[in-house]
């Protein structure tokens, strides 16, 4: 179980709130076609347990290159989250672009527009990944649209 302690900030339509908390994360490579092998890419599955303020589970496909000598790195990933937040359920799709230079991490993740299903249609937002001593945390900023379901 979690011990994040639950900060999530009631939002209504247009307001924005914060979500924390963690999730186990599993990657598992998948087939190339043939451009992707030869520019030495990778592709992943992505399957997510999340916990915390955003209690759901994510499926994705991740495609990925790596320096390894360097310590460099870039991502570009969509997934589909499904679950509950402010006790309000349903899905989302983020969608990733992350680099990693020279060890140095940037990223985007955000909430496709439009992507919000039942309770979650007009959800917008940005989701941030860290990782401290194995363990993943996330932070996601987000706004109810109008057209969210009030809880």
């Amino acid at each position: 179980m979690n011990s994040t302690p639950n900060t999530n900030t009631p939002a209504s339509a247009g307001a924005t709130a914060i979500a924390k908390g963690t999730f186990d994360l599993t990657l598992q490579p998948q087939a190339l076609s043939e451009p992707g092998t030869t520019a030495g890419l990778r592709r992943l599955s992505i399957d997510k347990a999340l916990s915390g303020d955003l209690v759901g589970v994510s499926q994705g496909e991740m495609l990925a290159y790596r320096v390894d000598a360097l310590g460099s790195a870039g991502y570009v990933a969509m997934e589909k989250l499904q679950g509950t937040l402010q006790g309000r359920t349903g899905s989302l799709v983020f969608q990733h672009s992350a680099t990693m230079d020279r060890g140095v991490p940037t990223q985007s993740i955000t909430v496709v527009p439009d992507s919000g299903t039942q309770a979650w249609e007009g959800i917008s937002g940005r989701f941030s990944i860290s990782i401290v001593q194995g363990q993943h945390f996330y932070e996601f900023s987000y706004q109810w649209g109008t057209d969210s379901q009030v809880a």
